[in-house]
């Protein structure tokens, strides 16, 4: 069955060493990502990126290559052709605020900050300016949190964790990003909701990634590749992989990485 969608993460995955889409994972200028675009485009398949940045900036990365079509906030909303659908599940959003500003009123960063302290912090300066989701960096059990969560009376809510980062919090050796976002929040659900949208098989859909929250993607397309830097830097992500049977580890990393996807996938499908 020929692939007609390649769902992407970008940090770590299509982009490489200072989020550029011409840079390997070293920071060396590489043309394998712009290669890969091409080769999914000449195969009459289209990119989807899905990415745990805001929506203004997914939205210039989709405007830059050329795509309709992005995932914004983890999965928290997607946009097809401009129209966006958030994905909130039976979060009570209220139509006045933002997700971001009702949480806050709640408290529940402040509440994390003292449960979590010196092991949780915001993730400056891109925690601001945020829709539907708080952006932390530390390193905690993202499990171990949302029981907290659920116990604090904040059981709408889950921390999901988007793997190791380079800028570290005080302290931590190996940092990664979290995201607080409402509990039905996820990419594979908003990778899910696309596909639905769009009128694609499972089969047809390959997701590409570097984190945990990307891997539960896998449970949703017909193929997963998960790029070599993220089980290098997580071994959360060694322990996970197990437990999926569509999931290749690429040898390349980041956009290395994402080129042997599209070149393995539209192979097998003989595009």
């Amino acid at each position: 069955m020929a692939v007609r969608c390649f769902y992407t993460d970008l940090d770590g995955t299509l982009l490489g060493r200072g989020a550029s889409l011409f840079t390997d994972y070293e920071g060396r200028f590489s043309l394998s990502q712009a290669r890969a675009l091409q080769a999914v485009d000449r195969a009459g398949a289209e990119v989807v990126l899905m990415s745990g940045r805001r929506r203004a900036q997914v939205h210039e990365d989709a405007r830059l290559l050329g795509q309709g079509s992005y995932i914004f906030e983890a999965g928290s909303g997607v946009v097809v052709d401009g129209e966006m659908t958030l994905l909130l599940g039976d979060f009570d959003a209220d139509p006045t605020t933002t997700v971001v500003e009702q949480v806050s009123a709640r408290g529940v960063p402040e509440l994390l900050f003292e449960r979590y302290e010196g092991r949780l912090e915001f993730h400056e300066p891109w925690h601001l300016d945020r829709e539907t989701s708080h952006l932390f960096r530390g390193q905690v059990d993202a499990d171990e949190v949302n029981e907290f969560l659920a116990e604090s009376g904040h059981g709408d809510l889950r921390l999901l964790d988007n793997g190791a980062i380079g800028r570290r919090m005080p302290g931590i050796e190996t940092s990664h990003a979290y995201r607080l976002v409402p509990k039905a929040v996820s990419k594979a659900a908003a990778v899910e909701a696309h596909a639905r949208m769009m009128g694609y098989d499972p089969e047809q859909t390959v997701a590409v990634g570097d984190s945990l929250e990307d891997l539960d993607v896998a449970r949703v397309v017909g193929r997963f590749f998960m790029v070599a830097n993220g089980p290098e830097r997580d071994p959360g992500i060694r322990e996970a992989l197990p437990r999926f049977d569509n999931v290749t580890v690429t040898e390349g990393q980041a956009g290395d990485g994402f080129f042997q996807a599209v070149v393995e996938s539209l192979v097998t499908d003989g595009a």
